[in-house]
């Protein structure tokens, strides 16, 4: 699909498959030794391929079988990012940990899959989750299982240097007051509970992270929370780095056509724009496999099984949060009935058609088979649900039809009180460079009826057919409301980049 592939469709996103299945229940393992006497001798394994990119290098090591317990693998480069890979058996829940330039180990974490594919059928074996590390040329392997086929995927984005070495320190104090001044993603919609800065992809991605396609919209009804099984000590400086890499595995190693997460967090309180597509768009994305095409995923760069997330970063989240689900028109509370796309249930909890019920704002492992956002996050979510809605104010809800020759659309309070007397702008929406570059223009203003409503005679079918939604900027205690957007024959010049008929 090209520029001008712009599609409702109940998707998840369109992208190439990816190694992946669905992992059992979490499984105790037995103490390990410390790496010394008896330790697996240190071998350095066959690099099956390597691809290097404009964001860095991606490789693939060949671990081929490995036996129950420990085992210590020598990379063939460094390593800022390492995913692990194996056929059979698809519930094993193997662990890896890292070795620093300073000679220490980090903790271990799980290295099976979190339920993030996006894929219809996923081929056999699994695909774990990534792993940033900053800079490593040791990694540890453990399972309670022999693991067949197995494979190291390693991300390089520093050149070899190792990111947490090249970014950190003195550079990482540089990279925070660069990040205070990085540009801020377009639209600023600060009417209600207050837009959050968020930081431009720009920024981390620096033109050296092209999605391959235009991107999917669809609805958004739930909020996802997500977190990245990430050491919870990065510098400033890393976080770009660290994005580009995960851009680069859902790329390269899933087959992705971008980032699979709408949004990410940092522990220190930034919000970065993630896909491609639009903020304020219903922006298709690859975070919940089974319910991407009604979601938007925000991922919290960290582990949170055994601790919470900071208060800056929380208070980001709440606030973030708040303002996303209120512009699409959706209540902060309670809870939504959805259902499981067949495209994305092998990862679902769900068989494909299950109605399911949901919190508006949702942990992933509410939906998927998996253990994310970890268990402190998840005990968090009560609370940010109550401040979120504290910071929503007073919702409002925008919809946009066509009727009997006229554009037609409505706009109320959640609960359907009508508001009128209100101004709306419809706008009509361009994308190009695959979704990096969206333009929404002014197309027409209109007021709403003392019912609510609004309406504006169509143009003919010879009119050009541009992509149109309703933007409500706000007033007062009244929070922004964008419509979904449809195409329509308006009688106006058309914009450059028209959808397709």
């Amino acid at each position: 699909m090209g520029d001008r592939g712009l599609t409702r469709r109940s998707l998840l996103g369109a992208a190439g498959g990816s190694l992946a299945a669905l992992a059992g229940a979490p499984r105790a393992l037995g103490a390990v030794e410390a790496p010394g006497a008896g330790e697996p001798t240190r071998e350095r394994t066959p690099l099956a391929s390597e691809r290097t990119e404009p964001a860095g290098r991606v490789g693939e090591q060949v671990l081929g079988r490995l036996g129950p317990g420990l085992h210590t693998i020598a990379l063939q480069g460094t390593a800022d990012l390492l995913a692990l890979a194996w056929r059979e058996p698809p519930g094993a829940r193997p662990e890896l940990r890292f070795q620093t330039p300073e000679g220490a180990w980090s903790r271990w974490a799980p290295a099976a899959h979190a339920g993030h594919q996006d894929s219809a059928a996923p081929p056999p074996g699994v695909l774990g989750e990534p792993l940033w590390a900053g800079g490593t040329r040791v990694v540890q392997l453990r399972s309670a299982h022999a693991l067949s086929a197995a494979l190291l995927h390693t991300v390089d984005v520093s050149g070899g240097v190792g990111a947490a070495r090249l970014f950190g320190g003195p550079a990482g104090a540089a990279a925070a007051a660069a990040a205070a001044a990085a540009p801020l993603a377009a639209p600023q919609l600060p009417a209600g509970s207050g837009q959050p800065p968020i930081i431009a992809r720009q920024f981390w991605a620096g033109g050296r992270c092209p999605p391959s396609k235009a991107p999917e919209y669809g609805a958004v009804e739930v909020g996802f929370v997500h977190h990245t099984e990430t050491p919870n000590g990065y510098s400033h400086g890393e976080v770009p780095a660290m994005l580009r890499s995960i851009y680069l595995f859902h790329r390269r190693v899933r087959g992705w056509h971008d980032i699979g997460y709408n949004f990410a967090l940092d522990r220190f309180g930034r919000v970065f724009e993630a896909r491609a597509g639009g903020i304020d768009e219903a922006v298709v994305g690859a975070q919940a496999g089974g319910y991407n095409a009604v979601s938007t995923g925000v991922a919290v760069l960290g582990s949170f099984s055994g601790r919470p997330i900071s208060p800056a970063t929380r208070a980001s989240l709440e606030q973030l949060l708040s303002w996303k689900l209120s512009l699409h028109g959706v209540a902060v509370l309670g809870r939504v009935t959805v259902t499981v796309d067949p495209a994305g249930a092998v990862y679902s909890r769900y068989p494909a058609g299950s109605e399911v019920s949901l919190p508006r704002i949702a942990g992933h492992r509410d939906a998927d088979s998996t253990d994310c956002p970890g268990d402190a996050l998840y005990g968090e979510l009560a609370g940010i649900r109550t401040r979120a809605q504290a910071l929503s104010g007073a919702p409002v809800q925008a919809t946009i039809t066509t009727l009997g020759g006229e554009l037609f659309g409505t706009l109320t309070l959640l609960d359907g009180t009508p508001l009128a007397g209100q101004p709306l702008t419809l706008q009509s929406r361009s994308v190009s460079h695959h979704g990096e570059v969206v333009v929404e223009d002014p197309v027409a203003q209109v007021m709403s009826n003392p019912e609510g409503q609004w309406g504006l005679p169509l143009g003919p079918a010879s009119a050009p057919l541009v992509w149109v939604r309703a933007l409500f900027a706000g007033a007062g205690s009244y929070g922004c409301a964008v419509s979904e957007a449809i195409p329509v024959h308006l009688p106006v010049p058309a914009p450059a980049g028209t959808p397709p008929s």
